[in-house]
């Protein structure tokens, strides 16, 4: 059983886990270095456009100081080239960092590479081809000035996070462009100017600069660290956004010491009660008794919780097995009705973790399609895993004869458990629920995966609840194309009687009515060819963001 605690990262013990521990106190998180990379491009694609935009208007400000017929601006000039340099450059790194699958860590580098092209080009523009298109015409005067460099530096520091360090060494080199292209000029004979030193007179503002872009950096770096410790739950370190549940974010989590990746769940701050006093204690009470009831399910066919705990800013956590496939919803989204033996063979499994939960006392309230998952476990395919038994209540059964209250985490901060579409006339009403309410949003799931449509569809949850209070349902075969067994047909509306005592009276019952139905059954060759040819279309999915595949909730 789970331990019971408010927990802090394991302290450690050897030398190489202590540098282990500093190195991992310095990074910031995969999915945060990921956007920076991400904005890094934008910010190249942006350096492009203004690149062009101010050469061309280059060109028009010349053709309009220039007399009547003059066409020299229309001719090129050294400067072009460096802008058309710098805008290829600029183009090549926005499409490298929407496409490249590389650490974001290696992007961010490449983008420090950027810096300090960018500042050159900008240094030549300044310094050597401007002047070597004004032969024959007086030189600027030598005066302390911030430049175009001095500016760029300080947007990297702010947009891209650079360790200090890195961005002190790559910010030094960036500003003396300026004074290395005034050598330069000095030595081509096109900027007679006094000495090396006057160079960097002239820039000596650039270099305050730099210390003012290694501050930023220190503090982007340092709200990073802060995001990483505070994502970091008992033994597991936190890492990207997996999706988003009814009761909170995904994470992706890797335990410390086992290296064994898990998915992470953290509740919403809603559901404290507004996080503090009485309904706050309260919540994590009852948060702590339903996460031990839920590690305490075995069925294969219901999620593993490995660990739950609160940390010490009263985040509410648990840790769960991280799952390869996608949910009910998903799946019917994206291939249409399930045939009727597939359904059987992914309801008696549903059936499995419900009827183990319903000995124990526990009514999951809110079973629905995105709470069903479907995927491989081993060498098995199409091994349903029930999900989210955050919004369990606990009732009294002889297995389990005391409960301690009658509300859940969820109805504690004043929610309304379970979802309209799925919802059991009682608990609508507000009557006493027992498993039975989970086998009528069963009889829904069922619906739904045999018709891709819901038992009852309206304009608003409202509606849909009276529908679910008033109206009986069509038979699943009436509302679609596809062959439904009558058997199956009738144990569907048995689960969706809007009595309690005309359903399936347990899980078992209901697993033992659909074993009867005579139909070929689905089997685990036809399980594996199906997901041997749809694993490419739901890896599609989830890169475009619906629904992730390995998504536990």
């Amino acid at each position: 059983m789970p331990e019971r605690h408010v927990v802090n990262p394991l302290p450690p013990s050897t030398p190489a886990e202590l540098r282990a521990a500093r190195g991992q106190a310095r990074a910031i998180p995969p999915d945060l270095l990921r956007e920076a990379s991400l904005r890094l491009g934008v910010m190249s694609l942006l350096g492009a456009v203004l690149w062009i935009v101010g050469t061309l208007l280059g060109h028009l400000s010349v053709r309009a100081v220039s007399p009547p017929g003059d066409r020299r601006w229309l001719s090129l000039e050294p400067s072009d080239a460096v802008a058309a340099v710098s805008a290829a450059a600029s183009l090549a790194l926005f499409a490298y960092t929407r496409r490249t699958k590389r650490d974001p860590r290696f992007v961010l580098d490449v983008g420090l590479g950027y810096l300090l092209l960018t500042t050159l080009a900008l240094a030549m523009m300044t310094h050597v081809t401007v002047l070597f298109s004004r032969v024959g015409v007086a030189a600027p005067p030598i005066r302390p000035e911030i430049s175009w460099a001095g500016v760029v530096v300080l947007i990297f520091a702010a947009i891209v996070p650079t360790p200090p360090r890195k961005m002190l060494v790559a910010g030094l080199l960036a500003v003396t462009m300026n004074p290395v292209s005034m050598l330069i000029a000095l030595a081509r004979g096109v900027w007679l100017f006094g000495s090396a030193s006057d160079a960097l007179l002239m820039h000596y503002q650039d270099y305050l600069l730099v210390g003012v872009a290694v501050v930023i950096s220190h503090v982007v770096t340092q709200l990073g660290r802060q995001v990483t410790k505070a994502r970091e739950m008992g033994s597991y370190r936190v890492g990207e956004l997996l999706g988003r549940g009814g009761m909170g974010e995904i994470y992706l989590a890797t335990h410390r010491m086992l290296a064994r990746p898990a998915a992470i769940k953290l509740i919403r701050p809603e559901m404290l009660g507004g996080g503090v006093g009485e309904p706050a204690e309260l919540a994590v009470r009852r948060f702590t008794r339903e996460a031990e009831a839920a590690a305490n399910l075995r069925s294969p066919h219901t999620v593993e919780v490995y660990d739950f705990g609160v940390t010490e800013e009263h985040t509410l956590y648990y840790v769960m097995e991280l799952l390869d496939g996608m949910d009910l919803e998903t799946l019917v989204r994206q291939y249409g009705p399930v045939p009727a033996s597939r359904a059987i063979h992914i309801l008696r499994q549903v059936c499995e973790s419900l009827e183990e939960a319903h000995v124990r006392g526990l009514v999951h309230r809110d079973i629905k399609p995105a709470n069903i998952h479907v995927g491989i476990v081993g060498l098995r395919h199409d091994f349903v895993k029930v999900l989210d038994f955050g919004l369990v209540k606990t009732t009294v059964t002889p297995t389990m004869p005391a409960a301690h209250d009658e509300h859940s985490l969820a109805t504690a901060a004043g929610l309304t458990p379970g979802t309209p579409a799925y919802m059991a006339p009682e608990m609508v009403l507000g009557e006493t629920v027992d498993g039975r309410a989970d086998l009528y949003a069963l009889g829904c799931v069922a619906y739904y995966m045999l018709t891709a449509r819901l038992v009852f569809e309206a304009e608003t949850p409202f509606q849909v609840i009276v529908r679910h209070l008033e109206n009986e349902p069509e038979p699943p075969s009436r509302r679609t194309n596809r062959v439904i067994p009558p058997a199956l047909d009738r144990v569907v509306l048995d689960c969706l009687a809007k009595s309690p005592a005309d359903r399936p009276q347990t899980a078992a019952d209901l697993d033992r009515a659909l074993a009867a139905i005579a139909i070929e059954p689905w089997d685990e060759a036809q399980a594996a060819r199906w997901w041997a040819m749809s694993r490419p279309l739901a890896a599609a999915v989830s890169a475009g963001g619906e629904s992730p595949v390995r998504n536990p909730s």
